[in-house]
């Protein structure tokens, strides 16, 4: 006994002896805010505010290492070298599967971790290389002509909420004491084009507007994945730059929701003050008003100016003090002054970077992506050992369309062609010839391809556009209006390309259609036999479409926006009213609707049950009903329920998606599915922007798409509709 007693006491002077040579900070055993304290109080002024700083320098002296703030990684680690590629962000909601999402987003936090672990055994410090993550991004694809659509979870504030949460809670881990990573929640807010004039437009929404459809994601982000970030937009807010608002900063997102965590400014941002909004004169003023505003990080150089600003009276030091008390939360929390052996994220190896396990994953979310729009005369699926097929398009042999945006390098990359070929027998006959460019005329006017292809059993056209052409403002290079789609359509000289492949041909077209964001494409609903839309499916996405296309799996994917019929639908691109957009508040039927997706089977909805017919305010309501596998082979339905309150179409959305959730059914069963509609769910939202709950007749919808007036063109299976009285 003595000799432990003597062990113990050896063991915590030596401890005691290694605290008192260290920093206060560096002594994980003590509360995390008296360390920060510490930290703070070390710094000079100028320490403090070169640390508020996207590049937070290093501080030898104080033993505090260099830290860069920023990195991405939409849909997998983006711009930090090999890591796995999963479906762009649209892919991945129109999966409308967050347990899958959940599941992606902690393959991806687990490459992120062993990414920096490495990194720092290399000294390698840079951008790109850290733990704190700029996604994802939770803006409301509101208008199809936004080029950044693609990086959304789509139009509807629910479902971009529910995808949201199971990201942002993949990413940052569910241990009791670190962080994973950070997630982040951006563009905040009121934030969806055009780009053009993306650092100087003021976004004006209603109060409406903005409770009912602009902030709801950044809200549920908040308050039920508690986000670490939040990340302001360049543009004004009602009058206020987004980073330079007390309102959004500080009553919404401080004061009303209880975020804790730390606020980012986009990059450039706050310089917008003076350079395009003209809410200040200069670089120290713009400063001062991000700061004192709430923002507490700059991304950019603006608060190289913070030390002129004490200067000049306009911010003091002890608000510098409590913006980076904040943001050093974060890093304390992802464990970064702590020893290597406290932290079990330490552990995480290059072992899962690109692993076989993350493949998989991959491959399942760019199959739950892929949504099936048309099928005529039930075309598909081809059989693999088809004699002769052939292949074309400007997208089919380009692993670009695999990327979209912000997206990482993957020596996996398997493209359309190459997913095809890998698919058929070995006793297929399989050409390729691209047969049109992407978006002009092709120069040489001989055409060998059609005739060709004419010849063949089948047809695969793959079509569309990749990032090049859509994107953010300067990143989409083949686009002349910096990134945004002012026409959504396909490019015409594919359009030709697809009639001259219809042109006599009685053979089916297949087309493959590539894109982060909705066209406008009623010539080629008329003139393909089935199109398959596949987004920026990853880097496992020709493997995805082929499996698919020749029926190994069931196409299981739903469309989370609109496709319009006419770009007239639409109201004008800078309008920030949400009257007339998205399935929420459109009164005539659209091309193919939010929530829509075909598939190899048939489903059949009975047995619409309430657990009340009369409700009290406050209350919830429980719905159930029965979902029928009545096809010839096993399938996954997305099934989702719409609500339809009082005043519908005036005061209130025409309709609102309030639950959905996908399942398996095998053929010949059944299965009941079970939703609850919480008394938030069927709250509207006044002129006034207050949450309110109508007297009166409410109907829930449930079926396979979002309920529109012509089921019958679309091949939709009749929803079911209970209705209960809200007293």
């Amino acid at each position: 006994m003595k000799r432990l007693f003597l062990f113990l006491f050896l063991s915590i002077s030596i401890v005691s002896l290694a605290q008192d040579k260290g920093f206060k900070w560096e002594d994980y055993t003590l509360p995390t805010d008296e360390r920060i304290d510490a930290m703070v109080e070390a710094m000079t002024l100028e320490e403090k505010a070169s640390q508020l700083l996207d590049v937070s320098k290093a501080i030898p002296r104080l033993n505090i290492p260099e830290y860069n703030w920023w990195n991405e990684c939409l849909h997998g680690v983006a711009r930090n070298g090999r890591a796995t590629v999963f479906p762009q962000a649209i892919g991945l909601a129109a999966t409308f599967d967050p347990e899958l999402i959940q599941k992606v987003s902690t393959a991806i936090s687990d490459e992120a971790r062993a990414k920096f672990n490495i990194s720092v055994k290399n000294g390698n410090r840079s951008r790109y290389a850290g733990l704190t993550f700029w996604t994802p991004n939770i803006n409301i694809f509101r208008d199809p002509r936004w080029g950044r659509g693609q990086e959304t979870y789509g139009e509807d504030p629910f479902l971009t909420s529910q995808i949201g949460i199971a990201f942002v809670k993949g990413l940052q881990g569910d241990d009791e004491k670190y962080l994973k990573a950070a997630a982040c929640a951006k563009h905040y807010a009121v934030h969806s084009g055009p780009e053009e004039f993306r650092h100087e437009f003021d976004a004006i929404a209603s109060p409406r507007d903005l409770y009912e459809t602009y902030l709801p994601a950044f809200e549920a982000l908040v308050k039920e994945a508690d986000v670490e970030i939040v990340m302001g937009a360049y543009n004004r807010v009602l009058g206020e730059p987004a980073c330079g608002s007390p309102f959004l900063l500080q009553e919404i997102l401080r004061e009303k929701w209880g975020f804790n965590g730390h606020i980012v400014s986009d990059c450039g941002a706050i310089s917008d003050f003076h350079l395009y909004h003209k809410v200040t004169k200069n670089a120290t003023e713009s400063a001062a008003l991000a700061i004192n505003s709430g923002v507490d990080v700059n991304c950019g150089n603006t608060y190289k100016n913070l030390v002129d600003a004490v200067n000049k009276g306009l911010v003091t030091e002890d608000t510098i003090d409590v913006r980076l008390k904040t943001l050093l939360r974060t890093r304390f929390k992802l464990g970064l002054f702590d020893p290597v052996d406290a932290n079990p994220f330490n552990n995480v190896g290059e072992e899962v970077i690109c692993s076989d396990k993350h493949s998989d994953i991959a491959l399942e979310a760019a199959r739950k992506s892929l949504v099936l729009m048309t099928n005529k005369n039930n075309v598909l699926p081809l059989d693999p050992n088809i004699n002769n097929l052939y292949v074309t398009g400007p997208q089919a042999n380009n692993s670009e369309m695999l990327l979209g945006n912000y997206y990482g390098m993957s020596n996996r990359l398997v493209n359309v062609l190459e997913g095809i070929t890998a698919a058929v027998g070995a006793g297929t006959t399989i050409n390729y010839k691209q047969g049109c460019l992407p978006y002009r005329k092709n120069v040489n006017p001989i055409d060998w391809t059609t005739g060709e292809a004419k010849a063949s059993d089948a047809i695969i056209a793959v079509l569309g556009i990749t990032g090049a052409i859509e994107g953010e403002e300067g990143e989409a290079i083949a686009s002349d209006t910096k990134g945004d789609r002012l026409k959504p359509y396909l490019p015409q000289n594919q359009i030709e390309f697809l009639k001259k492949l219809r042109k006599d041909n009685k053979k089916p077209i297949i087309v493959v259609m590539t894109g982060g964001s909705p066209m406008v494409i009623p010539e080629v609903e008329e003139l393909a036999d089935a199109i398959l839309w596949a987004w920026y499916p990853g880097q496992e996405g020709g493997t995805a479409v082929a499996d698919v296309i020749f029926g190994k799996v069931s196409p299981s994917g739903r469309l989370p926006l609109t496709f319009l019929k006419s770009i007239d639908q639409l109201p004008a691109y800078e309008d920030y009213n949400m009257a007339g957009r998205t399935y929420k508040f459109m009164e005539n039927d659209p091309l193919f609707p939010f929530g829509f997706g075909l598939s190899y089977t048939k489903f059949e909805y009975s047995n619409a049950v309430l657990s009340a017919a009369k409700i009290k305010r406050g209350k919830s309501v429980t719905v159930e009903c029965e979902v029928k596998n009545i096809g010839d082979r096993d399938g996954e339905e997305v099934v989702q329920a719409y609500l339809i309150q009082p005043g519908a179409g005036t005061e209130a959305p025409f309709k609102k998606l309030v639950a959905f959730k996908r399942i398996d059914i095998a053929k010949g069963e059944t299965a009941k599915v079970k939703f609850e509609i919480s008394s938030k769910l069927m709250s509207q939202i006044s002129e006034e922007g207050e949450e309110i709950l109508k007297k009166g007749e409410y109907s829930v919808v449930i079926g396979g798409s979002s309920p529109v007036k012509d089921m019958q063109r679309l091949g939709i299976s009749s929803p079911v509709n209970a209705s209960f009285v809200l007293k």
